[in-house]
């Protein structure tokens, strides 16, 4: 065995004592580090921690409100379906210069959609058909559309927007909710002749999902189809000539009632189903006599309903008017709506109104889609009394 060189003994233990130092400082330094290190994960865990937490939340949050919208859609609850239908008609994909604004209101007694739709001007067909190239002036030239082919066209495309946005609306009606739907397709445009900004109606078609899913659009000819539905439209809808809408929109949407509570107090305001036969005939009666109809109470029937006959003073588009109220808490079917024009044809009658404190069925609307009969239920007839500041309710009794 070797032995050490005197002086190196001292030597190795100055180093040994050195290397301990060195480590004590490196063991120092990395417990400083694994502390700090244990500390930083343990952090990083509560955080983690909370965020998973506040993220499941907001899952459970996020899966009761579909659970709850789900719930309150199928009920057909008319702000849902609204809601719902909005979502249908705003993942439709069209050419980015259409406008694709809309307003949707919802009538849960008749199952009634009503969308009011902005429609694209005709400018939306391109005026050039074609350009080409004259080599002997070694210029391009543009073949203009002719004015005939650019309305054709036009009124190819709001014809097919109107269909397909009724299409959409009972092909995505899972709660079948919707029995009923009705189009309106308006524009923005300048009215020529006084430069005041107007939104005229080009089209509006009211159709029911029994009828319209009969229907192949694969191999309709559009225009015959809306005129088989009974839909207004226009003759010259380039030139923006506007038509009358089969139900106006403010009418169907039931939200106007809810702001009239509020404004106006109508806590205090009669309930149409509480009044007596007698006194909703002349309430009826009185309605269209503010509206311009010289009209008259005739008979009352058994049902608590009327029957009045009024007279519009304009010329050509006035006549003889037979008007018939149901004050009814249940939908309205199509008996009734045959009663009125058998009344209508007794009385030879331009036009017969309907009108009723509750809805419409779908057999209803379409008996009365090709004949000269307007159906009003109890949203419309609300709206049209507070048009003539007569306020008004309409609550139908509980029964257990």
């Amino acid at each position: 065995m070797s032995k050490l060189i005197p002086g190196a003994k001292g030597r190795f233990a100055a180093a040994l004592t050195e290397a301990d130092r060195k480590y004590e400082i490196a063991h120092a330094e990395w417990s400083k580090a694994e502390r700090s290190r244990v500390t930083k994960l343990e952090d990083l865990k509560a955080s983690n921690f909370q965020e998973l937490t506040s993220f499941k939340h907001k899952v459970d949050q996020r899966n009761s409100e579909v659970d709850e919208f789900r719930e309150a859609y199928f009920a057909a609850e008319p702000d849902s379906v609204v809601a719902y239908n909005t979502m249908v008609l705003e993942r439709s994909t069209y050419p980015e210069d259409f406008p694709q604004s809309f307003s949707i209101a919802y009538t849960a007694a008749s199952k009634q959609l009503v969308i009011e739709y902005e429609l694209p001007t005709s400018a939306i067909v391109p005026a050039i058909v074609e350009f080409r190239y004259v080599k002997a002036k070694d210029l391009i030239e543009a073949k203009p559309r002719k004015a005939a082919e650019i309305k054709e066209a036009y009124q190819d495309v709001i014809a097919a927007l109107a269909l397909r946005t009724i299409h959409e609306v009972f092909e995505a009606d899972q709660a079948d909710c919707v029995e009923t739907c009705c189009f309106n397709g308006y524009v923005h445009t300048v009215d020529p002749a006084t430069g005041v900004d107007v939104q005229p109606h080009l089209i509006s078609v009211r159709t029911t999902k029994e009828r319209f899913t009969t229907i192949n659009l694969a191999r309709v000819d559009k225009t015959t189809c809306l005129r088989n539905l009974g839909a207004q439209v226009s003759r010259h809808a380039t030139e923006a000539q506007p038509v009358k809408p089969i139900v106006e929109f403010d009418m169907a949407d039931a939200r106007f009632i809810d702001q009239a509570d509020i404004v106006s107090g109508l806590s205090s305001a009669p309930n149409l189903m509480e009044l007596t036969p007698s006194e909703f005939e002349h309430l009826v009666a009185n309605l269209f006599g503010r509206m311009g109809l010289d009209s008259k109470v005739t008979r009352s029937s058994r049902d608590g309903g009327v029957d009045c006959i009024a007279y519009d003073a304009r010329p050509i588009l006035g006549g003889k008017v037979v008007i018939q109220a149901k004050r009814y808490r249940h939908t309205v079917g199509v008996s009734a709506v045959r009663d009125l024009y058998g009344t209508m044809m007794n009385e030879g009658a331009n036009k017969g109104i309907l009108v009723t404190t509750s809805g419409y069925g779908p057999d209803a609307f379409n008996f009365a889609s090709d004949k000269p009969i307007e159906l009003i239920d109890g949203g419309g007839l609300l709206f049209l009394l507070q048009e003539v500041d007569m306020q008004a309710r309409i609550i139908f009794p509980v029964t257990e």
